[in-house]
């Protein structure tokens, strides 16, 4: 299970990221400040760094600025509010392994962390697949099959998907899926899941996902 450090000082933020983050099958740990950052990472506990760059304290470059200074090469991705060319320039040039602006959705996230991970040789072989039944999501080729036929997912039925067989027989609320495929930034009220899990049932079968009144859906 890959360990993952989350710098961020706005709550909601770090809790959506680390709820998703343990459901999605990570182990994250939440810092608030660019110097339990720097603490933490000094342990060489951790295989990837999602670090935001408006921390109390020291900002996140200059906890970048210190991780590479002192030979940590942890992967690190930096979120941040700033989408400027010049801050995005600064943190590549500095060190970061990546850049997401916010607000970001939660399928873009897990796809850069599994990126990252894999290039930094983290990503075990179980990650890469994920089955249940004859119906199997390659990770890393974004392909899903039923069966022998390989059947043609847009990003977001795809994150759907993955978010079922990441939870098979298990029911997932609407609100549970809205954020985590949608992200932090989703409208409570949109009908969008059941819209996409119509799409999604005339893909793989209509009988795979059930309809659990009042609470939500589940994969059997």
């Amino acid at each position: 299970m890959s360990s993952i450090l989350i710098v961020e000082d706005e709550a909601r933020i770090a809790t959506f990221v680390e709820k998703g983050l343990a459901s999605a099958g990570y182990s994250p740990t939440v810092v608030g400040t660019g110097t339990a950052a720097v603490d933490y990472l000094a342990t060489g506990s951790f295989d990837l760094v999602l670090l935001d760059v408006g921390l109390p304290g020291i900002d996140g470059f200059e906890v970048l600025r210190r991780i590479r200074a002192a030979g940590d090469t942890t992967p690190v991705i930096m979120l941040t509010a700033r989408s400027s060319v010049e801050d995005t320039v600064t943190g590549l040039d500095g060190g970061a392994n990546d850049y997401l602006p916010k607000p970001f959705k939660f399928d873009e996230l897990l796809a850069r962390i599994r990126l990252r991970l894999r290039e930094s040789g983290q990503l075990a072989t179980a990650e890469t697949a994920l089955q249940h039944g004859d119906l199997s999501l390659d990770l890393r080729s974004r392909r899903a099959t039923v069966g022998t036929t390989t059947v043609d997912l847009s990003a977001r039925e795809f994150a759907l998907a993955e978010q079922f067989l990441r939870h098979p027989d298990q029911v997932l609320s609407r609100e549970q899926l809205l954020s985590r495929v949608w992200g932090f930034d989703f409208d409570p009220g949109s009908n969008v899941v059941d819209v996409y899990v119509r799409y999604l049932r005339g893909k793989i079968g209509a009988d795979r996902i059930e309809t659990v009144r009042g609470m939500g859906y589940r994969l059997v």
